[in-house]
């Protein structure tokens, strides 16, 4: 498909239900627990596995699997869902989760915690589900509004997974990861009796399944043909191997340099995940209006790579603290502006397809970010991870800087 293809006007269609107050709330209430899992394990995953391996590259390894699991298979769980309904396979996502968590907090083995981590990303299709699910009940004008509820949930689980995971980690280090199973298996039981089947056999896909349905790299190849796409992916692909070095990075870190345990690296990324929700929902619309999309992602690269730059000096605690709000900040104005500038470069009736190429580069940089990140701290130094993140990042900025001026001259 190409960029300027225009989508046929029966893929564009009025909502099945006026939506539901019980199923968006669950709809939430799934995404938030899916974040808020990841979250959780987010402090402990290096203390849990340091009895079998200790090396920060393995830690990396971990985040890239599930990574690519869930890469390969998310369109799959996408197709099947316009085949077979959004509901079962959001519910067999859920469980998925629920068994991979239990399964990591009872492992006895670091392989145990590999195939933990590949069921997880093999079934990880709740979000993308999801997101169908609210497509279906909502009506065009509603759309952006109730997409919103994803973003809140993200942000949510990020600022309280962390602070929950490292609490728990005083009962014992297996506790978060059976606390997030537990959420998970309490969210598919009431979606079982309580969520409503969003699309009925009258719109669902009838036609055979062909190998372009199964391709994660189809609709991102169709999109990289227009310039300004091609610059914003680019960009957010730079953020993105930056802000997944240091969020599988940090705990490492925060282990070996600061000698932390799992609760207080929790009160860190939980420190971190605040200044990112403040900066999303206030800092963005304020600065973004007065600036506009590409000076206000300017500042947030700049702010960002000075940020990580500083983190490559191997700081204490006291320096860390004043560095996370430069990050945050940075991550916040960078992130829904580069997106606002990718959903103006398509037509109306692409902004879904665009959305989904955008999640492919977000999901090329959490494959390759960790292991990049656990490399360079094995085999180079503790601030390496930070210093080569700089230097993504001063790409991402440098690509800002050259469109900004495209825009001046034109």
């Amino acid at each position: 498909m190409d960029v300027d293809e225009p989508i046929a006007a029966a893929e564009i269609t009025p909502p099945l239900f006026d939506p539901p107050r019980r199923a968006l709330l669950l709809v939430f209430f799934t995404i938030f627990l899916d974040i808020l899992g990841f979250g959780i394990l987010v402090p402990v995953i290096p203390f849990l596995v340091q009895p079998f391996d200790s090396s920060a590259l393995i830690i990396g390894l971990l985040t890239v699997s599930f990574s690519i699991s869930q890469f390969i298979a998310a369109p799959i769980l996408g197709v099947m869902s316009d085949r077979w309904g959004r509901r079962p396979v959001l519910l067999i996502s859920i469980l998925g989760a629920a068994l991979a968590y239990a399964a990591f907090g009872a492992a006895t083995a670091l392989w145990v915690f590999f195939a933990a981590r590949i069921v997880d990303g093999l079934t990880g299709g709740n979000i993308s589900t999801a997101q169908a699910y609210i497509a279906d009940v909502s009506k065009p004008e509603d759309r952006a509004k109730n997409f919103g509820l994803i973003g809140a949930a993200f942000g949510a689980g990020f600022v309280l997974g962390p602070a929950i995971g490292g609490i728990m980690s005083h009962i014992s280090l297996a506790a978060p990861a059976y606390l997030a199973g537990a959420l998970c298996l309490l969210s598919a039981i009431f979606g079982y009796f309580f969520l409503p089947e969003s699309l009925p056999q009258s719109r669902r896909r009838t036609r055979p399944f062909t190998l372009r349905d199964f391709n994660p790299f189809s609709q991102l190849l169709d999109f990289i043909k227009n310039p300004v796409l091609a610059m914003n992916f680019t960009s957010l692909l730079m953020m993105g191997l930056a802000m997944n070095a240091l969020r599988s990075n940090f705990a490492v870190y925060a282990r070996e340099s600061l000698h932390y345990d799992a609760s207080h690296v929790g009160y860190l990324y939980t420190y971190l995940g605040v200044i990112v929700v403040f900066t999303q929902m206030v800092l963005v619309r304020r600065i973004a209006p007065k600036f506009g999309d590409r000076k206000t992602a300017l500042i947030g690269f700049t702010a960002m790579m000075i940020g990580f730059l500083w983190m490559a000096t191997e700081p204490d605690l006291f320096q860390i603290i004043c560095i996370m709000p430069l990050i945050a900040v940075g991550n916040g104005l960078c992130f829904p502006t580069i997106t606002a500038m990718s959903s103006h470069a398509v037509q109306d009736d692409q902004q879904g397809g665009v959305m989904g190429a955008q999640q492919s580069v977000n999901s090329m940089a959490m494959i390759i970010g960790p292991f990049v990140a656990g490399w360079a701290f094995d085999h180079i130094s503790m601030g390496a991870p930070y210093a080569i993140a700089a230097g993504f990042l001063l790409i991402g900025l440098l690509l800002s800087l050259r469109h900004l001026r495209k825009i001046s001259a034109a």
